[in-house]
């Protein structure tokens, strides 16, 4: 028996080799294998959700908190975005191996760069069993390798994902390894993947600031971090009253679990007595409880005064902070203090508001006129993402196939040499 040490290690050294094996699978194998993918989800849904109800019905047990038993649940939704996620990703044009505009110098020497992949990815991820149909098919139509390790609170429903992509990769002739899972629940298998720099280039990973934290102390390997989304929207002077009402109602209320769920809104001075009184009645009526600042608490009905630490928090529940602001820059001020740099919202009429909200709000996504929950590959037309980086570098935002390549120079000349 081997040790879990070398369990991993053997993971890899598979996933070495395969991601240089992955250099000569073609994109018309790459294309085979992810129809055949979204093919095996949908012929396969009923499986899929029975092994998943024995995750849920273990996470129950174990007093899963609600937003995450939200994000383990595959229900027919979710299986039909899993499939046309797959099947969008495979529409997508396949990057790697193109070069970028060709510059030629003065001594005729051709210069460009050329989109290559990662290598070895490494994937860490908590509750969603949906990351793992996406991981697999972003990475590998980026042409990586990937070792993917889900919560332990999923481990059914990961299993039976990745026996459907083990049969599109065979299906297709490409290399097994290319895609896969850490076999055990043991978090001891975390501490090894990520100081594995000798087999793995980079690890995303997806979990609570607890997780973030270890391994940002702990890697030896480069993280594309997703942070927590303190989601912010904010409503102008200028914004059209039942659009401010109907896109804030449907930040907080779309889902709760979701990192781009609003948690903070805040309110032009001048709106609050009109809309704060109706958006509290909506909001109640979804059973959201709401703290609000001393200057919104007169037209809220029993509203909790919010405290500093309201204002820092991503709820992942029924809790909204409700702040009244006096002017744009009051409201950019607040997110610049509190955001986790994740998505902020501005609804307004007024175009020179919503110019200067995008130019000055400084987070991965910044919207004008419409709900944060938009935050998402899948919404922004990349097929799926990996998760929402709040890095600077490498990827920001969405995740999906173009965070997953880099880039070498490759030049080309006819005997010079340097003077």
């Amino acid at each position: 028996m081997m040790t879990l040490a070398e369990q991993i290690n053997t993971l890899g050294q598979q996933a070495k080799l395969a991601a240089k094996q992955m250099r000569l699978v073609t994109q018309l194998q790459k294309q085979q294998a992810l129809w055949h993918l979204a093919e095996l989800i949908e012929q396969n849904a009923d499986y899929l959700k029975a092994e998943n109800q024995k995750d849920l019905l273990l996470a129950e047990q174990n007093g899963l908190e609600p937003a995450l038993l939200d994000r383990l649940k595959l229900s027919d939704k979710s299986i039909n975005t899993m499939v046309d996620g797959v099947k969008q990703i495979a529409r997508l044009d396949d990057s790697i191996g193109s070069l970028s505009a060709t510059r030629i110098m003065p001594n005729g020497i051709k210069i460009a760069k050329m989109t290559i992949p990662l290598g070895v990815i490494g994937i860490i991820y908590e509750s969603r069993p949906n990351v793992t149909i996406d991981a697999a098919a972003l990475c590998l139509k980026a042409s990586n390798a990937v070792i993917l390790r889900g919560g332990s609170e999923a481990f059914n429903s990961n299993k039976a994902l990745a026996d459907l992509i083990q049969k599109a990769l065979l299906f297709a002739n490409i290399p097994e390894h290319a895609v896969q899972i850490v076999p055990t629940t043991d978090r001891a298998a975390v501490g090894h993947l990520v100081t594995m720099n000798n087999y793995v280039d980079v690890v995303i990973p997806r979990g609570g600031k607890s997780l973030l934290q270890r391994l940002a102390n702990e890697s030896k390997v480069p993280l594309i971090m997703h942070l927590d989304g303190n989601c912010h929207m904010y409503i102008d002077e200028s914004a059209n009253d039942d659009m401010a009402i109907k896109l804030a109602v449907h930040a907080k209320s779309y889902r709760y679990g979701i990192c781009g769920a609003m948690e903070t809104l805040l309110v032009h001075q001048s709106k609050a007595a009109k809309l704060l009184p109706i958006l509290a009645q909506q909001l109640t009526e979804k059973r959201v409880e709401i703290r609000a600042c001393e200057q919104a608490l007169p037209y809220i009905e029993n509203a909790q005064k919010a405290t500093e630490s309201d204002w820092e928090t991503e709820f992942l529940a029924p809790i909204l902070a409700i702040r009244v602001v006096d002017s744009i820059d009051d409201a950019i001020s607040h997110i610049e203090k509190y955001s986790s740099g994740h998505t902020e919202s501005i609804i307004t009429e007024n175009m020179q508001a919503a110019e200067k909200f995008q130019t000055q709000v400084d987070s991965a996504s910044v919207y004008v006129n419409l709900p944060t929950v938009f935050a998402d590959g899948y919404e922004y037309g990349l097929g799926a993402e990996i998760g929402i980086s709040t890095n600077r570098l490498h990827a920001r935002g969405p995740v999906a196939v173009e965070g997953l390549t880099t880039y070498k120079w490759v030049l080309t000349g006819h005997g010079q040499t340097r003077d």
